[in-house]
């Protein structure tokens, strides 16, 4: 029933969106808004499970009010994704990344300082059933906290990872050779590691050059990115810096490394010819050849540059406002465009009423893509990506333009264990239980009049703090290994997944890729 005691509950809870929205919804005045209801408002193809599954109970992508409430999400949803193992520790901070047989788990200030591992945690996943950790990491930048700078370039066997404590860090950048992947070997004691020797970085995001003598750094709050010349790791030094943006933020590379795809923290994606850093001029010059932007979605995290037949695409996640992830086509650099969503059916406009209802009380984000991985960088067939409180995502991408879900895995939540997950942002961010970062597109779907309060309105919408980790978060890129995948969640940690056989052949040439 409509009571007005429900009615006020519900728009005190928008009510808290709306102001983030009014500024966060603009887009950047530079660029070219680019809105296709068509694409916007079109979800994928449900996943067909084969043998054993426990599907979703709602929305594709949902989990709902009452599974959060009667326990039904701790069990978990899989549909053609199943768990073969894992490493929990106290979790597994925002972003991941790997070499080898190896995972890296990235570290969240200040609760990874709690232990017992802290830093980065170093795990040997030989035995996929059962990985083990084998080392933390413990210089500077990683008991700062790596946020989503921790990456691996294959080429060189490199890691680096910079120390970011709060949304935005500076001076920390750690190096190490990863020839052996379960005992990393720090490379710069000196510059970056050494206190008194920091590099001049804004740290946040960061990524690598193909060739692996760069690291591109990029700091939100100001937008600062920094290319870093790595040609001697122990000696990390700014090249060139420069702010093409207010607030940047992931990116991806061309294969030559003499683009970069920046993504753009207000919604978009801003193009770098990066060449002259790549040639190492002198005194090199960036400068921009495009910029695009939207407002289906912001807070775009990472741009995966792919081809299919020899056409240059880009898979572009939005990290908030519901805009999943984007197929970009900028086989014209001058002008990008947006072709094609990737989207759930929980990140639709009509459902935001809907997600407000279940996501309710569970913090600052509810149903968005993260970061993303491609089975191959030329024509892939597959893409995973960690889609947070929605899972593990798997996506057939064969035909760009027809894209179509074939499985999922959303780990069991950890509901009421959040004193336990130290090095876990889901715990510490759940002090706050309103799922701020849904504000555009709750504001649009206003706007629009397909936003029904009364649809909104579930058992956990009077839950504005204190959130009870009834999902888990999936920020990092899947690895894709054969038949597996192995995903790191904020509260489950490192989730060792197979793939069913029936829905997905690896490519002779599968090379997982992330863009940077």
């Amino acid at each position: 029933m409509r009571t007005p005691a429900r009615s006020l509950l519900v728009a005190a809870a928008a009510a808290l969106l709306v102001p983030a929205a009014i500024a966060l919804a603009q887009p950047d005045s530079s660029g070219m808004v680019l809105e296709d209801r068509s694409l916007a408002d079109t979800a994928v193809d449900r996943a067909e499970c084969v043998g054993d599954a426990h599907p979703e109970s709602g929305l594709q992508g949902d989990v709902p009010a009452a599974d959060r409430d009667s326990g039904r999400s701790t069990r978990g949803y899989h549909c053609n994704l199943t768990r073969i193992g894992g490493y929990a520790g106290r979790g597994a901070g925002i972003t991941s990344t790997h070499f080898d047989h190896c995972v890296y788990l990235g570290s969240f200030f200040p609760g990874n300082l709690l232990g017992p591992a802290q830093g980065v945690q170093v795990i040997d996943v030989a035995d996929p059933a059962n990985p083990v950790l084998t080392a933390t990491l413990t210089e500077p930048a990683m008991l700062a906290g790596t946020w989503e700078s921790l990456k691996v370039n294959t080429e060189r066997k490199l890691l680096v990872g910079t120390g970011v404590p709060l949304l935005t860090g500076a001076g920390l950048i750690s190096v190490y050779d990863i020839s052996d992947c379960a005992h990393p070997r720090l490379l710069n004691p000196g510059p970056g590691t050494d206190l008194h020797l920091p590099v001049q970085i804004t740290a946040h995001e960061g990524g690598f050059s193909p060739d692996g003598r760069t690291y591109w750094a990029s700091g939100v709050v100001p937008g600062i990115v920094s290319a870093v010349d790595l040609t001697d790791p122990a000696a990390p030094r700014v090249i060139w810096q420069g702010m093409p943006g207010q607030s940047m933020h992931g990116m991806g590379l061309r294969a030559d490394g003499n683009r970069l795809y920046l993504a753009n923290n207000l919604g978009g994606l801003t193009i770098l010819d990066t060449s002259a850093v790549q040639r190492r001029d002198p005194d090199p010059q960036v400068p921009v050849i495009a910029q695009l932007t939207w407002t289906d979605g912001w807070a775009t995290q990472q741009n995966v540059p792919v081809t299919y037949d020899g056409a240059p695409y880009l898979f572009s996640a939005d990290e908030a406002g519901s805009g999943g992830v984007k197929l970009i086509d900028i086989s014209d650099e001058r002008r990008p465009r947006v072709v094609n969503s990737i989207k759930l059916e929980i990140n639709l406009q009509r459902h935001r009423d809907s997600a407000m209802a279940s996501g309710m009380g569970g913090s600052l984000f509810a149903y968005d893509a993260h970061y993303c991985s491609a089975d191959r960088p030329v024509n892939p067939t597959a893409l995973a990506c960690g889609w947070i409180s929605s899972g593990i995502r798997v996506f057939d991408v064969r035909d760009p333009f027809q894209v179509r879900e074939i499985a999922y895995y959303n780990p069991p939540a950890r509901t009421g264990e959040n004193s336990e997950l130290w090095n876990s942002p889901h715990a510490l961010a759940s002090i706050i239980g309103i799922p701020l970062l849904s504000a555009p597109s709750v504001m649009q779907a206003v706007e629009a009049g397909v936003f029904d309060p009364e649809q909104a309105h579930s058992s956990r919408t009077g839950d504005v703090a204190f959130g009870d980790l009834s999902t888990d978060w999936c920020f990092s890129a899947p690895v894709w290994r054969g038949n597996q995948l192995w995903a790191a969640c904020a509260d489950n940690g490192l989730l060792t997944l197979e793939l069913a056989p029936e829905v997905y052949t690896p490519p002779a040439d599968q090379r997982s890729t992330v863009g940077a």
